[in-house]
């Protein structure tokens, strides 16, 4: 609200503390003051015009304080009211700050003091409140689907038709796709385009958390549970309350972690780790792998019942090399928007820039572009991208194995050795660019 229409009423019977409290606050040529010496005369100027703040003597003549700002607050749920007593009526005004009072002030020497401090908060936490209703209606625009999912090919307008069935119910999604394809970015859309969209969005990346750690990032720890537990912990499960969790690359969780899940989703309800207290959970899970999950369960690395716990609703994410003209697409709008954040002019590809977009094979799929794009934006020296400027950080191992016949184990498995290889054996940081766990990588070494 603007601060020059500030208002704020004030109610006293005592007649030369009300022309205090006046005075006082009219020392801010911001604020519109009225003032009331009984509640009835308050009740009809708040069904006229509703104030940001409200100073209310809990003794009055015609009523008792109570129930006047229980009438206040039904007229005018948005107005901070700050009860004014006397210093032997502190009980009553904890009250009635457990009935809707944003504070009290006892009748002493510094109320002016008090007085300005308390109403400094009351604009603080509304200017808060505000921006926040503007960012989630942000959040919310960017995540329609049609604005944070960029392209129009076939195999996007399936995910288009399943993404609509997931937003009208609460079914349990899994979403299939390589690295790299936007398992997220269809996760977010998924939730702010729900009846949840009000309520947190959590994401948690299972490959990413050490395993001895995954159990408190999930459920929680209570303080002294184990060493460096130096205080309570709130875990996903309870961030997401009348939320949605989503779970990446559940396939990198062990067999242990994954019949704790099982529980919490079967019982609706954790324990955190060194606690006794049951808590219950209400969110919606949508979990993502680049795994087949079914494969998972088949070869005995992961659990069947959570599986089929898991199982609803699933999305395949095709790769960007199966997604055509979508690649321009893309690339049109990273540039763009890099341009715009970074204060340059718009540029645009030269029809040769175009087609070596075209024929490259993205193994690391929408992120691989958009870093190529972004490069070749600082690269080029006029409004026109040329191909010269495009450069790939990685061998196309997509173009170099085409000609081959092997199964999807060993393609992966070629994928990670090139990539060993272009980074002299740098496990950890293979693992980063790959966007997979440093245990999947020892894992398919022990395989080759």
């Amino acid at each position: 609200m603007n601060s020059s229409s500030y208002s704020i009423f004030v109610v006293d019977d005592d007649d030369w503390y009300r022309k205090l409290l006046v005075y006082t606050l009219e020392l801010n040529p911001d604020f519109k003051v009225q003032a009331f010496e009984d509640g009835n005369s308050l009740l009809e100027a708040v069904k006229k015009e509703k104030p940001n703040v409200l100073t209310l003597d809990y003794r009055l003549p015609d009523t008792n304080g109570e129930e006047l700002l229980k009438k206040v607050l039904a007229i005018s749920p948005g107005t901070a009211v700050i009860v004014i007593s006397e210093q032997s009526e502190i009980e009553t005004a904890v009250s009635l700050l457990k009935s809707g009072a944003f504070d009290y002030i006892a009748k002493t020497k510094d109320i002016k003091e008090r007085l300005h401090n308390v109403i400094k908060h009351i604009r603080e936490r509304s200017d808060l409140e505000e921006r926040i209703e503007v960012l989630q209606t942000e959040v919310q625009e960017k995540y329609d689907f049609q604005k944070s999912i960029i392209g129009q090919s076939d195999p996007l307008k399936k995910v288009f038709h399943l993404l609509k069935k997931a937003t009208t119910t609460n079914i349990s999604v899994i979403i299939n796709g390589e690295t790299g394809t936007g398992k997220e970015v269809v996760a977010k859309a998924i939730h702010y385009n729900s009846n949840r969209k009000d309520n947190p969005f959590v994401a948690v990346n299972m490959s990413a958390i050490p395993k001895e750690l995954a159990e408190s990032e999930l459920f929680g720890h209570e303080k002294g549970a184990f060493t460096g537990a130096a205080s309570r912990h709130i875990g996903k499960f309870e961030q997401a309350k009348g939320g949605t969790l989503f779970l990446d690359e559940m396939g990198e969780m062990d067999k242990t972690l994954q019949a704790k899940i099982l529980r919490a989703l079967q019982e609706k309800e954790i324990v955190r780790v060194g606690g006794k207290d049951t808590i219950k959970i209400d969110c919606r899970i949508i979990a993502a792998t680049h795994k087949d999950l079914l494969s998972e369960v088949k070869e005995g690395n992961f659990r069947e019942d959570l599986y089929f716990r898991l199982f609803g609703l699933t999305i395949n994410l095709p790769p960007l090399r199966e997604r055509g003209k979508d690649i321009l697409l893309l690339a049109r709008h990273f540039m763009s928007l890099f341009c715009k954040e970074n204060g340059m002019p718009e540029k645009k590809l030269s029809s040769e820039a175009n087609k070596k977009l075209m024929g490259y094979g993205y193994p690391g799929n929408i992120r691989e572009l958009k870093s190529v794009v972004e490069l070749a934006v600082v690269m080029s020296e006029e409004d026109t991208i040329q191909a010269n400027d495009i450069s790939f950080g990685t061998k196309d191992i997509v173009a170099e194995f085409s000609g081959e016949e092997m199964t999807l184990k060993e393609y992966n498995q070629r994928i990670v050795k090139q990539y060993l290889k272009t980074y002299d054996d740098d496990i950890k940081l293979v693992a980063q660019k790959l966007d997979i766990g440093q245990s999947t990588i020892y894992r398919m070494l022990k395989e080759m």
